[in-house]
C-alpha cells in the first residue's frame, strides 16, 4: 500500500457551473461523453482513485446534478453555492465536509471528464511527503489563454493568468490544469485566508498557492498528459472529449485481445467489456451495458445496448439488441433483426428480419424471417415462450401472452394466439382456395374498368 493510498481523503467535485456556451437546458455537467455525464466521469475516477467520500457542489435548483452525484456515487453529500463568486468561494460552500478529519482534499471539476484515476493518486502523493498544496500542471501544445505555473526551484510559488504574466512568464509553457490536492488539516485555513483578492469580490483558488507560499508552506507541482484536464465547455470540445474516449477505449479493447477491424467507426461506452478473441466489424456502435463473450462475431452496423452476449454468438449485420437482450453461447441474431428484453438459448437462431421482445427462445430454436413476437397490446407488454428444438415457419406473428412448447412447429403465415403444446404442429392461417382461370376474367375486368 502506497503512503497516498494509507491516507483519507475527501474529493471535492465543483459542478456549479451552468455552461451557457452549451446552448441546452442540460447543465453542463449531465451531458454525456462515451456514455456516461461528465460528472459521472469525474466521480467514478475519484471513486477508483481511492477517493473515501465525496461532496458536490451544485448550483441553486440543481436538484438533477444532485440526484445523478447519489446515482454515480451513493453517500456523495451535495452543497449548494448559492452566490457565484469564484472557484475557492465554491470549495467553500463544502466547508462542513472540508472541516472533518481527512488526511488529503482533491478540488476537481465536473466537466473534466477525461481525468484518470492513476492522475488522481499522483496528485495526491506529495501531500504524503510534507506539501501542503499539489497544483495540477500539463505541457500545454499552445499555452495561449492558460495560466502560467511560476516556479522557484523545485517549488510552486504562483498562477500567473497570461493577462496578467510577463512575457518570461508566457514563454512558460507549463499550464494550470485547475485540480488541486490540499492537506486537509490545513484545507479550511488556506482557502479562507484567499478572501476578496481582486476587484470582483469574488475567490479565486489559484491564489492558494501564494497562500502557502507566504505561510511558509510547500507548494508542489504534479505533471499530467494534457488531455486529463481537458474541460468541456461548448459541444466542439464536447466532441473533442467524446474522441478522446473513444481512443483510449478502443486501445483497451484490442490490447485485451479483440479485433476492431476499423476502430476509428466503432463506437464504445465507458463500460464495454469485450472478450478475447471477439470480432467487431465496421460501424458497431454499443452503448452501455454490453458484454460481450470470448469468440463472438458483430458483424457490420449494429447498435447494442444492455446486451449479454455470450460466447461464439454472431450478432448481425444490422441487428438491434436493445436492454434486457440476453444471448446464450452459440446463438445467431442475423441481419435485421431486432431483441428486446429476451433470452436467446444456446444455439438458437434468428438468422433474419424478427422481433423478439419480451421473450425467452430456447436452445435451437429456429425463428424464420419476419417472425414477431406481438409483446405489446396498446396498454401493457405480455411474454412469449419458445421452448427448445421449436420451429418457428417465415412470417408467423405469437400473440403474446402464449407458449411454444418444446419441438413443436408452426406453420409459415401463422397468426398463434393459443399456447402450443410440445411436439405439436400449429397452422393458423385461411385455407388457400384455387379457382383455375379465374385470373385471367379479373385482369380483364380490372382493364375495362380502367379504360372506363
Amino acid at each position: 500500500m502506497t503512503a497516498s493510498a494509507a491516507r483519507r481523503c475527501l474529493t471535492v467535485v465543483l459542478a456549479a457551473g451552468e455552461g451557457t456556451r452549451m446552448r441546452s437546458n442540460l447543465p453542463k455537467v449531465l451531458h454525456k461523453a462515451a456514455g456516461r455525464t461528465l460528472l459521472g466521469h469525474v466521480l467514478a475516477a475519484a471513486q477508483e482513485a481511492g477517493s473515501d467520500a465525496t461532496a458536490v457542489v451544485v448550483g441553486p435548483g440543481r436538484e438533477d446534478v444532485a440526484a445523478e452525484a447519489a446515482r454515480v456515487a451513493p453517500g456523495a453529500r451535495t452543497f449548494v453555492q448559492a452566490e457565484r463568486r469564484g472557484t475557492a468561494h465554491a470549495v467553500l460552500a463544502a466547508r462542513e465536509a472540508i472541516r472533518d478529519d481527512y488526511d488529503d482534499v482533491l478540488i476537481v471539476y465536473g466537466d473534466t471528464p477525461l481525468i484518470r484515476p492513476e492522475t488522481l493518486r499522483s496528485l495526491r502523493a506529495p501531500l504524503a511527503h510534507g506539501a501542503s498544496v499539489v497544483v495540477l500542471g500539463f505541457e500545454a501544445r499552445d499555452p495561449t489563454g492558460y495560466g502560467r505555473l511560476i516556479s522557484r526551484g523545485e517549488s510552486l510559488v504562483a498562477i500567473r493568468e497570461e493577462k496578467d504574466a510577463s512575457d518570461e512568464e508566457r514563454a512558460i509553457r507549463l499550464s494550470n490544469g485547475g485540480l488541486m490536492a490540499i492537506a486537509g488539516g490545513r484545507a479550511l485555513e488556506l482557502l479562507e485566508k484567499i478572501g476578496d483578492r481582486n476587484a470582483k469580490g469574488e475567490f479565486y483558488l489559484t491564489d492558494i498557492v501564494e497562500v502557502a507560499v507566504m505561510s511558509g508552506l510547500a507548494v508542489a507541482v504534479e505533471a499530467a498528459p494534457e488531455a486529463d484536464v481537458q474541460g468541456v465547455n461548448d459541444r466542439s470540445q464536447l466532441a473533442v472529449a467524446e474522441a478522446e474516449f473513444q481512443s483510449r477505449l478502443r486501445a483497451k479493447a484490442m490490447s485485451g485481445g479483440a479485433t476492431l477491424v476499423a476502430p476509428e467507426t466503432v463506437f464504445l461506452s465507458h463500460d464495454t467489456a469485450l472478450g478475447r478473441d471477439v470480432l467487431v466489424e465496421p460501424n458497431v456502435v454499443f452503448g452501455p451495458g454490453v458484454t460481450v463473450g470470448d469468440g463472438a462475431v458483430i458483424h457490420a452496423f449494429c447498435h447494442l445496448e444492455g446486451a449479454d452476449i455470450g460466447p461464439d454468438v454472431s450478432v448481425g449485420p444490422f441487428a438491434r439488441l436493445r436492454p434486457g437482450a440476453t444471448l446464450a453461447t452459440g446463438a445467431r441474431v442475423g441481419n435485421f433483426v431486432e431483441v428486446k428484453n429476451a433470452e436467446v438459448g444456446e444455439g438458437a437462431k434468428l438468422n433474419h428480419l424478427a422481433y423478439v421482445g419480451d421473450a425467452s427462445v430456447g436452445p435451437r430454436a429456429n425463428l424464420g424471417a419476419g417472425t414477431v413476437t406481438c409483446n405489446y397490446d396498446g396498454i401493457a407488454k405480455h411474454r412469449t415462450t419458445i421452448g427448445a428444438d421449436v420451429f418457428i415457419g417465415t412470417n408467423s406473428s405469437l400473440v403474446a401472452p402464449v407458449t411454444i412448447g418444446d419441438g413443436a412447429y408452426v406453420g409459415t403465415g401463422s397468426v398463434v394466439t393459443d399456447d402450443v403444446p410440445p411436439d405439436a404442429l400449429a397452422i393458423a392461417r385461411a385455407r388457400q382456395v384455387t379457382k383455375p382461370g379465374r385470373a385471367a376474367r379479373l385482369k380483364a375486368a380490372f382493364r375495362a374498368r380502367k379504360g372506363a
